[in-house]
């Protein structure tokens, strides 16, 4: 179902959007070499206690998994996408991708970003910096009438540009007052084709890009999603709304 919005509902999701912003940069800033990835969470979860503000994480239901048991995804290496923070020790080197939701007053919001701990190779920073400005770009085509197709065409192009795969069994969604709603936001498709925008709505624009293969695999706990190959993996996501003043980011980063 898609949630059309008010002034006052997207009040309430630029509320959530900046506790996610500010979740990312507590992470980003205190991330140091020897940390867990359950010490990320926790980082996440005194944020959003003191907050007001709900994850949408924590307890969220998936068909053949157990209900989630964290307040962040915290992606390493290979890991895609979902992995779950455990007792894996941070080292100098690694490819970390880190996403939050949160909701406030019922209002979801939900953003993704990767970074690299201490040193990472060129390639590895190349990857990064390509998927974020393939997000970059996708935000500046979102408008009222846009059709999703050519939004998913611009992030595929990027990727078969820089000769990256670019994950498509994973997509953005809409957002509101669910954290995945409808419509689906692939990142690949056909200029002028898909799904049409509208003022009202809000969606989430989450490229995956991979140094090697595009196809995906997922762990025995239903949950984390690799790359099939071992090769490291990148992934960006804004929550974007369509309101009456323009398109407006809510999740905008601090850093």
């Amino acid at each position: 179902m898609i949630t059309y919005k008010t002034t006052e509902d997207f009040q309430k999701m630029r509320n959530a959007g900046k506790v996610v912003s500010n979740i990312h940069y507590e992470i980003y800033k205190n991330t140091k070499e020897g940390m867990t990835l359950k010490d990320l969470d926790d980082i996440a979860k005194n944020i959003i206690e003191k907050s007001n503000v709900v994850s949408s994480f924590f307890g969220y239901q998936q068909p053949g998994a157990k209900d989630y048991p964290a307040y962040i995804c915290a992606s390493p290496n290979d890991v895609i996408v979902h992995g779950i923070p455990n007792s894996k020790i941070i080292e100098e080197g690694d490819v970390l991708s880190i996403d939050v939701g949160v909701s406030y007053s019922g209002y979801h919001a939900d953003a993704a970003f990767t970074f690299g701990v201490g040193k990472i190779s060129q390639e590895e920073q190349d990857l990064i910096d390509t998927t974020k400005f393939a997000l970059q770009e996708a935000i500046k085509l979102v408008k009222d009438g846009q059709k999703l197709g050519t939004i998913g065409n611009k992030i595929d192009k990027i990727a078969t540009r820089n000769n990256l795969g670019n994950v498509k069994n994973y997509v953005g969604h809409g957002i509101g007052l669910e954290m995945h709603e409808e419509p689906q936001v692939p990142h690949f498709g056909k200029k002028n084709r898909g799904f049409e925008l509208k003022t009202g709505m809000a969606i989430c624009i989450e490229p995956m890009f991979n140094l090697g293969s595009e196809e995906t695999k997922v762990d025995e706990d239903g949950w984390t999603v690799r790359t099939v190959d071992g090769c490291k993996s990148a992934h960006f996501e804004h929550t974007v709304g369509l309101t009456e003043e323009g398109v407006y980011v809510f999740t905008e980063n601090l850093f």
